[in-house]
């Protein structure tokens, strides 16, 4: 078994470095990394629709104490900070003004600035992401050859019947499922009002009618409810949490990150 390791963090300005390598548009980014020198594998985390809050922060400790570098853009910087926000109709017209491309390219920014870390292996990259940060682990996974394993927690897979006004035409997971080269673990609720069962079997009819070369795989957790590995929720599941979170790293892994 692998044993965890003292880690330090750090916040950077992925934006100003990445400028040099990537697109000005990168975001400010929350980092945590493990001592030592050595070249680590990295994790991109992705957040929830409340922005790179504690929470997210502490999942880039917890990977940190794997011995990742762990990084969590702020997708969301330009509209402002949904993490102190009680309002959900004011977090969510911050959310809604970063768009599909806005966030792919945030995300090759971070891609960019972690190959680009003398402490980071190049080669071992993964992405993970959480409700909103889920739809996009799968997107960036089908995008960028650079990022070699995804683990989405419960995001959406198909596109809502309400899309969002900013971007109507963007594309979602069931859509690029028959292009997706790069293995991605999914890890759904059985109870999640949100991302219905159904659309977890399109997402699975999806990648199997491609015969799924990517080897992806979604584990659904009977009784569990959306957010179930977010600790400070109601909905915290701590028994799924824990297997999502053993399986998630030995995922990471089996697909040489880490």
């Amino acid at each position: 078994m692998r044993q965890s390791c003292d880690h330090t963090e750090h916040r950077v300005d992925c934006r100003r470095r990445a400028y040099q390598w990537s697109r000005p548009q990168s975001p400010t980014c929350i980092g945590s990394t493990p001592s030592g020198r050595e070249r680590r594998a990295s994790i991109i985390v992705v957040n929830e629709i409340f922005g790179v809050h504690e929470y997210i922060k502490d999942v880039c400790r917890r990977f940190a104490r794997e011995g990742y570098v762990a990084i969590a853009p702020d997708y969301f910087d330009r509209a402002g900070d949904p993490a102190p926000l009680t309002d959900f109709a004011a977090i969510r017209e911050i959310v809604n003004t970063a768009t599909y491309e806005q966030v792919m390219l945030d995300t090759q920014g971070a891609v960019t600035w972690l190959g680009a870390q003398q402490v980071v292996d190049g080669d071992a990259i993964g992405v993970t992401g959480f409700c909103w940060g889920g739809a996009v682990t799968w997107m960036a996974a089908a995008r960028f050859d650079a990022i070699k394993a995804g683990v989405a927690w419960y995001g959406r897979l198909a596109r809502p019947e309400t899309p969002p006004t900013n971007d109507p035409d963007r594309p979602w997971p069931v859509d690029i499922a028959g292009d997706l080269q790069t293995p991605v673990l999914g890890l759904y609720a059985a109870e999640d009002r949100g991302i219905p069962v159904e659309t977890v079997e399109q997402m699975r009819n999806a990648l199997a009618a491609t015969g799924n070369p990517s080897g992806s795989e979604i584990v659904v957790y009977p009784g569990a409810q959306h957010g179930f590995h977010a600790d400070y929720r109601e909905s915290y599941d701590a028994e799924a949490a824990a297997d999502g979170w053993s399986r998630a790293l030995a995922w990471f892994r089996a697909y040489g990150v880490g």
